[in-house]
């Protein structure tokens, strides 16, 4: 008769736990830092569409496949976390929101990409504004007229001025630039030249303007008048929950599976897909096809908790592109509005680029461009799997640029 009852109850808890354990697993909860997204799986594991990459490229394309063609989506990500390296969160410790892989600003001119990240987030108006210090001074950046009076001790007053100026500093070459230090020296002179761009390029890149591309240098702007913001854009702000919300809410179709902690490389034979995305660096793709390596910048962080301080510096980010700093420049994530709490406290973190980590930076010279061509061979040829992102495409694409080019690959190669 014991025996009986034993079995009896337990057999009761047991049904009892089958019952609850999916209302448990569904409930769990995870910490900021570790986002875990609880989907269900597919039962015969054959999906239309596998993606490589839960950062915003590979979210976009998993999104436009669930939501326009209705199609069963995998998302595998190495990392613990969704978002890439746009990944933010609440620290535990201050309460403010911060980037683990550093600040990330929003900003576009594409009507068509501020209208698809409105479905996925409320968003906080926001002008980013950058300083850097120089000799004991904090100036605008951009280059602007009050960068030059604040630097040289002038007092241009209006954009012909400016414009004088500019042009009796720029070396004027017969040919079109062939690196960063003749793109800087063409628009901007010797002097600032030597004073901003040329240190902070060898920090940031660990090679002289002369050994890059003239598109590094292209890409920063030089004002003739006062305008102080970073970016021109007609749209710029910043997802009012986050970058991690923001790729959260892009991937919550019941149509998508997301794997975390999964390297793509390890699975890939196991897996059954359609067609495949994969936005990671294309010389790790096919590395075993003995080319050498293509180079990139990383980052690191170094994290200092000030207590008790309402701000640390004069703006969210200041940049230090002296020699004498072993950083390029110091962040400070209070000042971005999107914050939810308020913090007695303040955080910086110290910004150091390095050739070990995660890759962040194409570098753009000759050899390796020339050496992704060969890459890109290898991509063309190969049926069922489409390269897109700055890694896959080893080019500098800003966010926008980045939604921009998964939206039209998804637009060009859905019907594939």
């Amino acid at each position: 008769m014991n025996f009986q009852i034993r079995n009896y109850r337990k057999s009761v808890a047991a049904v009892a736990f089958l019952l609850l354990f999916p209302l448990l697993y569904l409930s769990q909860t995870y910490s900021v830092q570790n986002v875990h997204m609880v989907l269900p799986t597919r039962r015969n594991k054959t999906f239309d569409v596998c993606i490589v990459g839960a950062g915003l490229s590979g979210a976009v394309i998993a999104e436009r496949y669930a939501a326009v063609k209705n199609k069963y989506v995998l998302v595998v990500e190495k990392r613990n976390h969704i978002g890439g390296n746009c990944y933010d969160f609440i620290d535990n410790e201050t309460n403010i929101r911060v980037s683990k892989y550093g600040a990330h600003l929003f900003h576009t001119k594409y009507k068509d990409v501020w209208e698809y990240v409105q479905m996925f987030s409320e968003w906080v108006p926001y002008e980013h504004k950058v300083l850097a210090f120089v000799d004991g001074k904090h100036i605008p950046i951009p280059v602007n007229i009050n960068t030059v009076n604040s630097l040289f001790d002038m007092d241009i007053k209006s954009i012909e001025d400016m414009d004088a100026w500019l042009k009796k500093e720029q070396i004027q070459y017969k040919h079109e630039p062939l690196n960063s230090e003749e793109m800087a020296l063409s628009r901007v002179g010797l002097k600032l030249y030597k004073l901003l761009f040329r240190p902070y390029t060898i920090k940031q890149w660990n090679k002289t303007p002369t050994e890059l591309g003239p598109t590094v240098l292209a890409r920063i702007p030089v004002r003739n008048n006062w305008d102080d913001r970073y970016f021109s854009d007609q749209y710029q702000a910043l997802p009012k929950r986050g970058y991690t919300n923001l790729i959260k809410n892009m991937l919550k179709s019941p149509q998508i599976t997301v794997r975390l902690n999964v390297d793509y490389f390890d699975v890939r034979y196991k897996i059954e897909c359609g067609k495949t995305y994969f936005s990671g660096p294309i010389d790790r793709f096919y590395e075993k096809k003995g080319l050498p390596k293509l180079e990139y910048r990383s980052l690191s962080f170094e994290r200092k908790v000030l207590k008790n301080m309402d701000h640390f510096q004069p703006a969210s980010v200041v940049n230090h592109p002296s020699l004498k700093d072993n950083f390029t420049r110091i962040v400070e994530y209070k000042w971005l509005p999107n914050q939810e709490f308020r913090s007695n406290d303040t955080s910086i973190v110290y910004e150091r680029s390095t050739a070990d980590g995660e890759p962040y930076y194409p570098v753009p010279n000759e050899r390796n461009q020339n050496l992704y061509k060969r890459y890109k061979t290898f991509a063309n040829s190969d049926p069922d799997i489409y390269f897109l992102g700055r890694l896959a495409n080893y080019k500098y694409f800003n966010m926008d640029e980045a939604i921009k080019n998964a939206l039209e690959m998804f637009y060009k190669t859905v019907n594939d």
